[in-house]
């Protein structure tokens, strides 16, 4: 055990009893005191204060700021958007659709009926001037050169007769004025009667006339002869159209007829054409073939009236086509109408291309742009500017007012214009503005002849489309 616990008790200090005292004990523990509920009132009080007043003083603010606003707004200038008017450039493009097509191009009929005896050519052939294409078996034709030759030699063996007869005719008129002179000579020595003598006068004058006659036989004759001879010519040249041959050099594009097609007096094939059997459509009333030339296309536009006094004989043209992006053939105006068409107000230009290595094609869809000068081009006022009123276009103009107190104040005037094409986001404007007017841009209720306004030029348009 341990020291301490071995101590006896008695010897452990003696601790003096604690006396408590109770002083005014409340006889109700739970109530509360007024001067606490005042203090708690108080609190409360000031809390919803602070909290109403937090509330109410952003809202005041918010509220005077409103009305400074509206007071701002009320005795401001209205705000609109302004645009300078600007000259188009000197230089601009004209770009048109077209379509290509072969520079020569013709149908190909036959002049001699009959049958087609053999077929030379076929589509995509490759011929020269005079080449044969097709031979016609035409039997009746033959007959009529047999014939036409047959009227020639009769005509000729009448000339000749007719010949003979003057001949005949010639010598019995001499005869006639031998015996005349003789009798007239036997009067003057009186061995004959003078009626004797005047009958000879007369037969040799009935002979005279004889010759005449003849003469004027001989020219029929021969006029026979020359018309027999002329409608054998014809026939002759008939039947070499039996053989059809190409007009010029050029590629055959269509052909419509085969060995054994029945060829009409009009030069048409009969039947079913082997192209429309194909899927193909004949055209032109069944035409035995169909060429072209291809080494230079030509296409045929139509330029706006805006645009057609630009356009001059030679100036280039730019063609492209979409099945060759990015390449461009080069070709030139050849030649106008030099008058617009009345319905469409467009003029009529035929722009020739080389095409030595065959790329295009007739029929294919072309855009032509042109490349003009112009040494008055004309202004240009954004679209939205325009102005549609009982008298026609109007444009508000600013101008500065020198009367208001505002240095930045605008009045506005309605001018009227006259316009020209129509680009979309520009318009061409060909009178009533000089070029350097600003513009009300989406004009409102508050633009008005001699309104106030302020400009804001930031709505100003760059870039014309070409």
């Amino acid at each position: 055990m341990n020291q301490l616990e071995e101590k006896p008790l008695l010897e452990r200090p003696k601790e003096e009893p604690r006396v408590v005292e109770v002083k005014d004990a409340d006889p109700h523990p739970h109530h509360i005191s007024p001067g606490k509920i005042f203090l708690a009132l108080l609190i409360i009080a000031v809390v919803v204060a602070a909290i109403g007043l937090a509330g109410y003083l952003p809202r005041k603010q918010r509220e005077e700021a409103a009305v400074a606003a509206a007071s701002e707004e009320k005795n401001s200038l209205p705000l609109v958007t302004a645009a300078k008017v600007r000259r188009a450039a000197q230089d601009s493009d004209v770009l048109l659709p077209g379509t290509l097509s072969a520079l020569t191009e013709a149908s190909i009929y036959a002049r001699a009926p009959g049958y087609v005896r053999k077929r030379y050519v076929d589509i995509g052939d490759r011929l020269r001037a005079g080449q044969l294409m097709a031979d016609i078996e035409a039997p009746e034709l033959d007959q009529q050169v047999d014939q036409a030759r047959a009227a020639v030699s009769q005509a000729q063996q009448q000339l000749a007769q007719t010949r003979a007869a003057l001949v005949q005719a010639q010598s019995q008129r001499d005869l006639a004025k031998l015996t005349a002179d003789r009798y007239n000579n036997l009067v003057a020595r009186g061995a004959v009667a003078r009626q004797d003598a005047d009958t000879q006068e007369s037969n040799f004058k009935t002979a005279d006339a004889l010759v005449d006659a003849q003469q004027a036989n001989i020219r029929a004759a021969e006029d026979n002869v020359r018309q027999a001879q002329a409608n054998l010519e014809r026939v002759v040249a008939l039947q070499d159209y039996k053989n059809v041959r190409a007009p010029f050099d050029g590629i055959v594009t269509a052909r419509n007829i085969d060995t054994g097609a029945l060829i009409s007096a009009s030069g048409a094939g009969q039947g079913a054409s082997p192209m429309s059997l194909g899927g193909a459509q004949a055209a032109n009333g069944n035409e035995m073939f169909r060429m072209a030339q291809i080494g230079t296309i030509r296409i045929l536009t139509s330029v706006p009236q805006a645009n057609a006094p630009g356009i001059v004989v030679g100036m280039p043209a730019e063609v492209t086509v979409n099945e060759f992006p990015g390449r461009v053939f080069e070709g030139k105006v050849t030649r106008t109408s030099n008058s617009l068409d009345p319905n469409s107000r467009t003029l009529l230009v035929e722009v020739q291309v080389s095409n030595r290595d065959g790329k295009l094609l007739p029929g294919m869809y072309a855009d032509i742009r042109f490349k003009s000068h112009r040494d008055a081009p004309p202004l240009l006022i954004p679209g939205d500017t325009l102005i549609a009123a009982n008298s026609g276009m109007q444009v508000a103009v600013l101008n500065s007012d020198p009367t208001s107190s505002d240095a930045a104040a605008m009045k506005i005037h309605m001018q009227p214009v006259r316009i020209g094409r129509d680009f979309g986001t520009e318009t061409e404007v060909l009178g009533g503005l000089t070029g350097n007017e600003i513009l009300v841009v989406n004009p409102g209720d508050d633009v008005h002849e001699g309104a106030l306004v302020n400009a804001d030029l930031t709505g100003s348009q760059k870039g014309a489309p070409k």
